[in-house]
């Protein structure tokens, strides 16, 4: 079998959830990892070779990758990696940012196109499993409205890309961040009603943040309820515990989400579509959907293909190992 060749770019609770899935696609190889810090990836996995992140050109020529799967955060290093690392090789990444997707999309295009490869972005559950599923709905039932709730569980679901937001603030040293649906709202939906939410309608945000010895703690929470495009819309609770407490009583990833599209059909009956995903590991999860995407990256570049995509462009049968007669027999 030819296998795929990935590298990965940024090794986190991401990087780890990719090679996990690298494992279980017996179509895929991990060939390179690039880190801001080589020594602390090689203790820790070095079944293959560790460059610094300032070596990626030279990496690059020498490993050769079909797709480089870039595992960075959304608030920082994506927008500066996307466009860079798109000039370089096909790229496959989860920028969640959803306000910011379309600027995101026009710089790494840009790049993608010039150099001739392809770049699939902002693809996880969500953006991308769920906005494939909002696509269809609204397709499907015309005039739908969708929506997208997180954390319907008891304790909410720990948020990847909010918690990394949480730690570039100057003076946190740790945090997590977990998102809670608002019952009410999801109830309101199911009842056929389907009002206008705000943001701060249909989630709640609570926090739980390791500060550094002599932070200003009270500039922290300001910066905090103030971020733009993850915490100023909505109710934002703030604990502040020990490095030791988040370890202990936050550990693990879960995380959940459902997709509700509601609307009418014909005659005005209503009509509904909903779309759960239950995850015991958020980076997990993203991890499997990212190295998919990889696997469709390079399918599409196979056929000459360029330039920045998402999940919206790309066919199902992309994604999957299954040829055609698996795919009717089986999937169909």
């Amino acid at each position: 079998m030819l296998k795929t060749k990935i590298l990965l770019v940024g090794y986190g609770n991401v990087g780890r959830g990719v090679i996990k899935s690298i494992a279980n696609n017996p179509d895929m190889e991990l060939v390179g990892i690039l880190s801001r810090s080589p020594e602390r990836v090689k203790k820790e996995f070095n079944a293959v070779p560790v460059r610094a992140m300032t070596e990626a050109e030279a990496f690059i020529s020498e490993i050769r990758p079909d797709v480089a799967i870039l595992c960075g955060g959304s608030k920082d290093d994506l927008p500066k990696q996307g466009p860079v690392f798109a000039k370089l090789v096909n790229t496959v990444d989860s920028f969640d940012n959803h306000s910011r997707i379309p600027e995101y999309f026009k710089s790494v295009n840009d790049a993608a196109l010039a150099a001739g490869h392809v770049s699939v972005i902002s693809t996880g559950w969500d953006p991308g499993l769920f906005s494939l599923q909002r696509v269809l709905a609204g397709a499907f039932i015309p005039g739908a409205r969708a929506y997208g709730f997180y954390g319907l569980g008891e304790k909410g679901g720990l948020s990847m890309g909010h918690s990394d937001a949480l730690r570039t603030i100057p003076g946190v040293a740790d945090a997590r961040q977990f998102t809670h649906a608002v019952p009410e709202a999801i109830e309101t939906i199911r009842r056929g009603e389907n009002p206008v939410f705000q943001p701060g309608d249909m989630h709640t945000r609570e926090c739980f943040v390791v500060l550094k010895p002599g932070a200003d703690r009270e500039k922290i929470v300001e910066t905090i309820r103030s971020m733009p495009g993850y915490f100023a819309p909505y109710k934002t609770t703030i604990n502040f515990v020990s490095q030791e407490e988040l370890d202990s009583k936050y550990k693990g990833f879960p995380h959940d989400g459902l997709v509700i599209a509601a609307g009418s059909t014909g005659n005005g009956n209503q009509a509904q579509v909903e779309f759960r995903c239950i995850w015991g590991s958020n980076p997990e999860a993203t991890g499997n959907v990212l190295v998919a995407h990889a696997r469709a990256a390079v399918r599409l570049a196979a056929e000459g293909r360029k330039g920045a995509m998402t999940i919206l462009d790309i066919p199902p049968s992309y994604f999957t190992q299954l040829d055609r007669d698996e795919l009717l027999k089986h999937w169909m």
